[in-house]
């Protein structure tokens, strides 16, 4: 796999969904764009006049019908200067990207952070192939889920660089994410997150550390709860308004709007999340995260992929079914997934092995296209 060099002007002309820019990979040197008058160069001015006046970005698909949402280039712009913001103090010299451009995320990290900073940029579509030069000696990551694995794998590429600033966005970090910390280090390895949707765009941050730490929202965001639905002081629909707000289908843009995650309020700016929506289930008077129960049942069994799943239940009302994939080579089955996760404290109501399990490219489940393949398992 080599690295296709193209001209800031070729990347942004050919669109953000074109095969050549999301499915293969290239670098573009920014701190080089509009050489050579340099010194007389608007990079914000040389973007805007790239850019597509609006520009449109579907939904994942992982809570419901996948709809297309818009957005202006100075919104898009304007939200890439503020991912820039959150690395700068860092002084990366180059950034590397893994977030295809055809979604909001991909398009302002992958696309457009490198030029807010001024610096060379590759993305990497791929699971496996080559890594980026190593001349570079502080990095700017941009990750989705699997990102966090494939440095793993290259771990000397990793330990060539002086400085890895990481920034994730999309879904629940990892726990590769963790482990690539504490195996490089936390001196050369950091990590900020961004929480946001396709509708709202980035609407808060926060660097990690161990303990779960509040998100703070961006400057430009506001909270925007409804006393009247939501009288509770504790845990609320996230709901915030904001000069980035998508524009819907009929051309108008949102005023506010309510995510599909519960937030318990923090301080005037901050909250704690809660879980997703759809993620939150009462198992015999128990709440539980099927994110985190996801992330802690990794630990036990050795799978390619794993799924938690809510269901509609007869007499408890709601219950769990877990679809999982096995390794080439490992067959498992039933018995042995429960065998391995007795330690969770949850049983789940039935147990699929599966070819595979659909995700969205950012690894969200896409719920709604789930379906057992093979080895339906049986109720316990």
């Amino acid at each position: 796999m080599s690295f296709t060099e193209l001209t800031p002007a070729e990347l942004l002309e050919m669109g953000l969904d074109h095969p050549k820019i999301t499915e293969r990979p290239w670098t573009v040197r920014w701190d080089e764009a509009g050489a050579p008058v340099m010194a007389g160069t608007d990079i914000s001015r040389l973007m805007l006049n790239l850019l597509p006046v609006t520009a449109g970005f579907p939904t994942s698909g992982s809570t419901g019908e996948s709809r297309v949402w818009r957005r202006t280039r100075e919104q898009m712009w304007n939200e890439a200067g503020m991912l820039a913001d959150l690395l700068a103090p860092e002084r990366p010299q180059a950034v590397l990207s893994f977030a295809p451009p055809r979604h909001l995320y991909g398009a302002l990290a992958t696309v457009m952070l490198a030029a807010r900073l001024r610096v060379p940029m590759w993305y990497r579509p791929q699971y496996f192939g080559a890594m980026p030069p190593t001349g570079p000696r502080r990095w700017a990551v941009v990750a989705v889920p699997w990102t966090f694995s494939i440095l793993r794998r290259n771990a000397d590429w990793v330990a060539s660089a002086e400085r890895l600033s990481v920034l994730h966005s999309t879904a629940m970090l990892p726990e590769t994410a963790e482990r690539l910390i504490g195996e490089a280090g936390p001196q050369r390895v950091s990590l900020v997150e961004v929480f946001g949707s396709t509708e709202t765009g980035g609407v808060a941050y926060r660097r990690w550390q161990p303990g779960d730490p509040r998100w703070e929202l961006f400057p430009d965001v506001r909270f925007a709860w409804d006393p009247a639905r939501h009288s509770s002081p504790d845990e609320h629909p996230l709901t915030v308004s904001g000069p980035r707000l998508a524009f819907g289908p009929d051309g108008r843009q949102l005023e506010s709007w309510e995510m599909d995650d519960y937030v318990v309020r923090s301080g005037e700016r901050g909250f704690v999340f809660s879980g997703r929506r759809g993620r939150l289930v009462n198992l015999n008077g128990r709440r539980v995260n099927l994110d985190e129960l996801e992330l802690r049942a990794r630990s036990l069994l050795d799978c390619q992929d794993m799924a938690f799943l809510p269901v509609a239940h007869e007499m408890s009302g709601e219950h769990v079914e877990m679809l999982v994939v096995s390794k080439p080579g490992l067959a498992l089955t039933e018995d042995s997934v429960r065998t391995a996760i007795t330690s969770l404290g949850v049983r789940p109501y039935r147990v699929h092995v599966v070819d595979q399990i659909d995700r969205s490219e950012s690894g969200k489940l896409l719920r709604k296209r789930q379906a057992p393949s093979i080895g339906a398992g049986a109720a316990r």
